[in-house]
């Protein structure tokens, strides 16, 4: 299941920001995997307070960054690095759909393949 965590400004998100940001991830996703990820993709939005995210040790404003958590097979060759090039592109486009071009190109993207017996459901490892 793609988890996605988006960290904003807190300043920069209500209602309908939110739910703008749900959908244009949950479509990067659905590009990249097709429609069979659609149900299955998660947006956690974070909003960060002003004063609560630094840079060099100094406070910043903060910057769009998403997370991707997800089973590290999907990230795997064959197809593994053009489909990590893929989903940044993808997802730094959904934020820049939602958000605006400025906020796109500040946008960080990382992507963590999660090794299967590393996560679960219910108390139960996932097979």
């Amino acid at each position: 299941m793609p988890h996605l965590q988006v960290r904003l400004s807190e300043d920069d998100v209500d209602d309908a920001v939110a739910a703008r940001v749900i959908a244009e991830l949950t479509e990067a996703i659905a590009a990249v995997y097709g429609e069979c990820a659609r149900p299955h993709a998660v947006v956690e939005i974070i909003g960060i307070p002003p004063g609560r995210w630094g840079v060099g040790g100094v406070p910043a404003a903060p910057v769009p960054a998403v997370t991707l958590s997800m089973r590290a097979e999907a990230l795997r060759p064959p197809h593994g690095d053009a489909r990590a090039a893929r989903l940044i592109a993808e997802l730094t486009g959904a934020v820049g759909r939602a958000l605006g071009a400025p906020a796109a190109a500040r946008t960080t993207v990382e992507l963590l393949g999660v090794p299967a017996a590393r996560s679960g459901v219910g108390g139960v490892p996932a097979a």
